[in-house]
């Protein structure tokens, strides 16, 4: 599709911001998604006029007829960013062309307008720019980022949209998981999978994450924080869960993920892992790994450490695993010492607190 190259977005403030003390109030205990910063960003395209209207806004609602194609036939796309607080006071992008690049995969496989990165990239900058007071300065904490894209095209009927508004909105955040440093409890689902061959399963669209909330319902009625897939196919090989990566770490020290089989979320946290491992001499394979494999290798001792990973929860060690007729506790349901070490190495490069040989930081102020 051709589009219009926008080097200017116009930013017009609101002139009814969230008041000094009322965002050091949310600023204090954020939560995780709870509250929006004052401004968003929209950018919209036609295939007459390609990309067009780029602003910065004071943060409203969207009026949309209630025959948009995006309220129908889901036609939505999204990312998870995050903006850091560095030592010096400045704030800094982690990876934003990744994410733009990942973000036009998932459009073309949903029939969608792809966007300029650099036009993608200006857009997350502006609005942490414009709202870079909301960015936090305690340990941890962060300003999440979500662009996203819906179809708005009035119509009923099945067809890609012929018009799409892009828009990223921020949110102070605090750690995705109440008490962080324990071992997060998984649920094994066996009666629902998250994608299958030739599905959605490497986009990052909203229908993935619907689809998993019943299995997270469950894992929650199983008492568990979360839920782990296995492959639609012979429900067997592990997967992913709702919204994170997973690894396992054995007792020689190597690590295992699931490869990229298309059915998986190419994780840009679980890229930048695999690269800080490889630095530390650590052997990482992507290669399958069983369900029973998993059971054998917890009772053996040969698996010593588990954990997941995503731009919302960082790192998040797995402890108690869960599932019909089985459960198992990998380190004492502890985090262990590569999982430290690694979430350390990573959270240290976001936060300014280490060198950045790869140039994946990427200042805004």
């Amino acid at each position: 599709m051709d589009t219009l190259q926008i080097t200017e977005i116009a930013v017009q403030r609101t002139d009814k911001p969230v008041t000094e003390q009322d965002r050091q109030a949310i600023m204090a205990n954020p939560g995780f998604g709870k509250y929006l910063t004052d401004h968003m960003v929209t950018i919209r395209y036609t295939h007459d006029k390609g990309w067009h209207d780029a602003q910065v806004l004071p943060l409203q609602d969207l009026g949309l007829s209630p025959g948009t194609m995006v309220l129908h036939y889901a036609g939505e796309i999204f990312e998870g960013m995050k903006a850091y607080r560095l030592p010096d006071g400045g704030v800094t992008l982690f990876r934003p062309g990744a994410n733009a690049s990942r973000f036009n995969a998932s459009a073309e496989r949903l029939a969608m307008a792809q966007i300029p990165e650099d036009l993608f990239v200006n857009a997350v900058r502006s609005l942490v720019h414009a709202d870079q007071d909301w960015v936090p300065y305690q340990d941890g904490a962060s300003l999440y980022l979500r662009p996203f894209m819906i179809g708005t095209e009035m119509a009923i009927g099945t067809h890609p949209s012929n018009s799409f508004l892009f828009c990223v909105i921020a949110s102070p955040v605090a750690s995705y998981f109440k008490g962080d440093a324990a071992g997060v409890s998984l649920w094994v689902s066996e009666n629902y999978t998250r994608a299958a061959p030739g599905g959605t399963g490497a986009a990052k669209c909203g229908g993935n994450y619907a689809g998993a909330l019943a299995a997270q319902a469950e894992a929650a009625r199983e008492g568990c924080e979360q839920v782990v897939f296995l492959d639609a196919v012979e429900r067997r090989w592990v997967e992913e869960l709702a919204g994170m990566n997973i690894f396992f770490v054995f007792e020689d020290g190597t690590l295992q993920t699931p490869p990229l089989s298309g059915t998986i979320l190419p994780g840009i946290t679980r890229n930048s892992l695999i690269a800080l491992a490889h630095d530390m001499g650590l052997t990482v394979r992507e290669e399958r790994y069983g369900i029973d494999q998993w059971k054998a290798d917890a009772a053996s001792g040969r698996l010593v450490e588990v954990f997941a990973c995503g731009t919302a929860a960082v790192v998040a060690p797995i402890g108690q695993v869960k599932g019909k007729g089985y459960d198992l506790t990998v380190n004492g349901g502890e985090p262990g010492p590569v999982t430290a070490r690694l979430k350390k190495a990573l959270t240290d490069i976001q936060f300014g607190r280490a060198p950045d040989p790869r140039h994946w930081l990427e200042r805004v102020v």
